[in-house]
């Protein structure tokens, strides 16, 4: 026989475990009464609690607006990786931005141009092109100004931020 209680016969500390059980299942049962005595909760035939109906964010009535692109005169389809123009502020692709950049940029063996972030690209060198994780920024090129708002951002920022 085993002393623990966790093989064999345990019978002499039957009743113990149960008086512990029966001890957690009256202190449910108490916690239970303070929550179905609550008015906000609506109790079913079984016990359970409802919980309030999640009801959808309302959409603006007007589509987003997909206006061309002042470079190429194509049209921007996906306006939410648009960028915008450096002189004129409208949106602009973001592959024309950075054909553009990679045209002007001068690269060595190993460069590339990167966005890092916060409307700036990156002219990056890697040191060894197929481990990506050790590289060094030669340059960076501030494309849009921190401090500026765009009005084709506003105009879609209320599709995305309706919850």
């Amino acid at each position: 026989m085993s002393a623990s209680g966790k093989g064999g016969n345990n019978r002499k500390h039957r009743n113990r475990f149960n008086r512990r059980e029966e001890a957690q299942r009256q202190d449910r049962k108490k916690h239970s009464e303070n929550i179905l005595s609550d008015s906000k909760f609506e109790v079913n035939r079984k016990g359970a609690h409802d919980r309030p109906r999640w009801t959808a964010p309302v959409m603006p009535a007007n589509p987003i607006t997909t206006p061309d692109c002042p470079w190429c005169g194509k049209q921007i389809k996906d306006i939410t990786v648009a960028i915008s123009d450096r002189n004129t502020g409208l949106p602009i692709h973001f592959d024309c931005v950075l054909d553009r950049i990679v045209e002007t940029a001068y690269l060595e063996t190993n460069d590339t141009v990167c966005y890092i972030g916060g409307g700036r690209f990156g002219v990056v060198h890697y040191n060894n092109p197929p481990d990506t994780r050790d590289f060094s920024i030669k340059k960076i090129i501030e494309w849009e100004l921190k401090d500026r708002e765009y009005d084709w951002r506003k105009s879609i920022c209320e599709y995305f931020s309706v919850t």
